[in-house]
């Protein structure tokens, strides 16, 4: 129950140039965004998540179809989600095989996930791919919120030069395309993420504005707190709970970027770190992660991608015992301790995408909660990584979808275009293209 009058679902909390968006509170009233005549509209909310070099699919793929299914060894951290989940199989990006272009598997695979266009083979400034399904959603939607989109990862990547066989290293750094030939890069930095969400700032001027600005502020939330009090006075009990909890969280985020920011690593000479990126790769994602649901949380963008690394990345993951590189693993040629290791990687990705679902779990929306409201998709543009094939692509689904999505099964369907998926979601969320990519047609069995 709301005390005193209503508050508009724009407000903010503001201070010396600070505007911090609020979740969603029972004062507020129904959320209806070009409610249907039927009733209120439910926000849905869409985000894409990449892992590199594709997995380890024995340990992935489920054996049983439909409701019954057992989540395999690689996926079990999904459990507390499996009724919100759905894991495809058969999905295929076609354009990403060669096509008579010979190798740079790795760097077609991410440019085609999402945009199901094959790449214009070249290291020069000419790349050419196509518009992803993000940014179809950003430009027909975005408006409706302060950010279009959202770009997120931890990994920096040129946008230039050759990264894989003659093929741009674009095509292995961007899984958003705003454009044909206009990448969308990712932000890798959490205190940059942080600032341009809830501080008003964009990436331009960034660096030194917050130099300046650390002389005579304490933390973003310090300036907000005088609004905030004020406004707990005209909610009622459980608004005040939930604005605690969501300033809370805040403050939790600035303080670990800002332990980030204080620790020391002995880097080669004439190298730097990038203040707010923590040393720990897991911490790191987790991160952005928190940062991804904060920014749905607010309403302030309902459109969001997550690379975990580059496409090819050798990146080890000492944290979990695994020394060697990643894409060096994936070459495993059979071979069993290669195996063993490519699950463990696998079943580490898993674990964090948990850390996120849990977030978006925790969040509630009137009598949803943020996943209920999201559809989340999680794959590679690679299945296996020794073959470097492009069909029965390891993809999942988690969330419902505002309650479009029938989920809590694995679906296997005869090969299809990984863009018909695409084209699935976009209606649900009230975006209508004919066509993206190479997609044939909508997913049927979606909704049951």
């Amino acid at each position: 129950m709301t005390h005193g009058r209503s508050i508009h679902r724009r407000t903010v909390l503001r201070g010396l140039g600070t505007a911090i968006a609020l979740p969603w509170l029972e004062a507020m009233g129904p959320r209806a965004f070009a409610a249907p005549a039927g009733g209120v509209e439910r926000v849905k909310r869409m985000a894409f998540l990449y892992v590199p070099n594709g997995v380890h699919m024995a340990a992935w793929r489920p054996t049983e179809e439909g409701a019954k299914f057992k989540l395999p060894a690689t996926l079990e951290p999904l459990e507390p989600f499996r009724e919100k989940l759905m894991v495809l199989s058969g999905l295929a990006q076609h354009n990403g095989e060669a096509l008579g272009d010979g190798p740079g598997d790795h760097a077609r695979a991410l440019s085609t996930f999402l945009t199901g266009v094959h790449p214009l083979k070249t290291d020069g400034a000419n790349i050419q791919a196509g518009i992803s399904a993000d940014q179809v959603a950003a430009q027909a939607i975005g408006e409706r919120t302060r950010l279009a989109s959202l770009e997120l990862g931890v990994e920096r990547g040129g946008q230039s030069g050759n990264c894989d066989s003659g093929y741009s290293c674009a095509y292995s750094s961007n899984i958003s395309w705003r454009s044909a030939s206009t990448p969308m890069a990712k932000e890798v930095n959490p205190r940059a993420v942080f600032d341009r969400l809830f501080a008003g700032r964009g990436q331009a001027g960034s660096e030194g504005e917050r130099r300046k600005d650390d002389l005579y502020r304490k933390s973003i939330l310090d300036f907000a707190l005088e609004d905030a009090q004020q406004l707990r006075n005209r909610v009622g009990m459980n608004d005040r709970r939930k604005l605690d909890e969501y300033l809370s969280s805040l403050r939790e985020v600035e303080k670990r970027i800002g332990r980030a920011d204080l620790g020391k690593v002995d880097l080669p000479a004439g190298t730097s770190r990038p203040a707010g990126v923590p040393q720990d790769y897991a911490e790191h994602v987790r991160l952005m992660f928190d940062l991804m649901a904060l920014s749905f949380q607010t309403d302030t963008t309902r459109i969001a991608t997550f690379m975990y690394a580059n496409e090819g990345s050798t990146r080890p993951y000492p944290s979990i015992g695994i020394a060697e590189g990643h894409h060096d693993l994936s070459h495993h040629g059979g071979d069993k301790k290669k195996h063993e290791k490519l699950k463990k990687i696998n079943r580490f990705h898993i674990e964090l995408l948990a850390h996120l679902l849990g977030k978006l779990q925790a969040t509630r929306e009137g009598e949803h909660s943020v996943l209920d409201n999201t559809m989340l998709v999680y794959g590679s543009g690679i299945s296996d990584g020794d073959r470097h094939n492009h069909d029965d692509l390891p993809v999942l689904v988690a969330g419902k979808g505002a309650g479009t999505l029938k989920t809590g099964r694995h679906i296997a369907y005869s090969p299809q275009p990984l863009n018909n998926l695409y084209l699935s979601i976009l209606d649900r969320a009230g975006v209508k293209v004919d066509r993206i990519g190479d997609s044939t047609g909508r997913l049927p069995h979606l909704d049951g």
